[in-house]
């Protein structure tokens, strides 16, 4: 008789998925969503699932500049433009269409990463045909329009939020703070999954003196820095508040601002001493993050704020408000500083603070950067991936939703 075959560590096997995304948002267009999604459905990707992606059709010059994902099946939709964002499209409604298509090959759960006419589509379509439904709240619209004049529309839109994430069997959401305060707000289903960061694309060694130069800064003057959409909802007159303080503490301080939005040309002409570097990406971003000494953060729209995680990953000490990713991953005098939130006064303070002992004090300045990076390194976009596969898991064995086929099965 033949002995027992004994394997050591046989790999277990593991579900392969079929898995739609939708997103009103993707890649070259530049925001925290579409660079996630693009994280996500790579890592997906490499993970052996199947990925097919629906979104909105972009303008033929982005479209040429659209991240080649060989394996992922896209889909393409109509796409009408945003007012006041003419580089963004969002989606139109189309149901009709998503039924076909998951008529035709049934996908064995269904991502939504936006909430807008498409992603409602997709949600009833799903529901339509029985689909498991997992959901990201990844953008505070109920707070952007109170910077527009529109308060009074916080309340309808949160109702909506809620309708739409409470028909999903599974709602994504990236920090801890937020998934309490939706709960509060009647949210079920919630999960955290968290962001991950890129420390190859993102990293201390991008510092350029050359870049510096054309600053005017030298090796050791302060340079701060801001980057994200130059728009009202980011807070940035508080932004400019700061700074005003720190060159009065430290007055050969830069500030440089990356990024471009509808505010830029009269933020530009109210405070001429700034540096609007206008939109970076790839290397050319990674090297203004890279180059500069602090990060001010002072938006408190942002659901977790990709932009901290790249501010760390690149060296730099980060001021922000105790709240997203910041009231999650900085440690006081460690990573940078946190202002309780709301309290302008406090984050300025802090600003100043933390402005003076990174100029002051060269040995501080490297300590911090040298947390920041270690903190970074941490936030491996291989484990949220795996963390988000476990939500689109959850979402399908939710009970009460309906046939669903099972997914295949596959060794790891």
């Amino acid at each position: 008789m033949d002995a027992a075959l004994v394997i050591d560590n046989f790999p277990a096997a593991r579900r392969t998925l079929r898995v739609a995304c939708v997103t009103e948002t993707w890649p070259p267009e530049v925001n925290g969503v579409a660079s996630t999604m693009a994280r996500v459905v790579e890592g997906l990707n490499a993970r052996g699932h199947g990925v097919q992606l629906v979104r909105p059709r972009q303008k033929p010059e982005q479209e040429a500049r659209t991240p080649v994902q060989p394996k992922v099946e896209e889909v393409l939709t109509r796409g009408l433009k945003i007012p006041r964002y003419p580089e963004l499209r969002m989606g139109v409604p189309s149901k009709r269409a998503l039924v076909q298509l998951w008529s035709l090959q049934r996908p064995d759960v269904v991502h939504i990463a936006t909430e807008g006419a498409l992603g409602w589509s997709a949600l009833q379509a799903a529901q339509h045909l029985k689909l498991p439904v997992a959901s990201d709240f990844r953008t505070n619209f109920h707070a952007y329009s109170s910077h527009y004049g529109l308060g009074w529309l916080n309340k309808p839109i949160m109702a909506y939020l809620r309708k739409f994430h409470n028909r999903c069997d599974c709602t994504m959401v990236p920090t801890e703070g937020l998934r309490r305060e939706l709960a509060e707000r009647g949210f079920r289903g919630l999960s955290v999954v968290s962001r991950g960061v890129d420390t190859i694309g993102f990293a201390p060694a991008f510092r350029s003196a050359a870049l510096r130069a054309e600053w005017g800064a030298t090796p050791d003057d302060l340079v701060v820095a801001c980057v994200g959409r130059v728009a009202a909802e980011k807070n940035l007159n508080l932004l400019f508040e700061a700074f005003e303080r720190i060159r009065q503490a430290v007055p050969r301080a830069k500030l440089v601002v990356v990024g471009d939005g509808p505010a830029r040309e009269s933020l530009q002409q109210r405070f001429p001493f700034a540096i609007f570097a206008g939109q970076r990406r790839g290397a050319e971003l990674a090297a203004h993050y890279a180059s500069a000494d602090l990060f001010l953060f002072p938006s408190l729209t942002e659901t977790f704020g990709n932009v901290t995680t790249e501010a760390l990953a690149s060296g730099l000490p980060v001021v922000a408000f105790d709240y997203a990713a910041a009231a999650e991953l900085i440690q006081d005098g460690v990573h940078g500083l946190r202002a309780p939130c709301d309290d302008n006064a406090a984050f300025c303070a802090a600003a100043v603070e933390l402005a003076t002992r990174l100029a002051n004090e060269p040995a501080e300045r490297g300590r911090m950067s040298a947390n920041a990076r270690t903190l970074a390194e941490g936030l491996s976009w291989e484990r949220i991936v795996a963390r988000f596969e476990d939500a689109l898991v959850m979402a399908m064995e939710r009970p009460g939703i309906g046939a669903r086929l099972q997914p295949r099965m596959a060794k790891a």
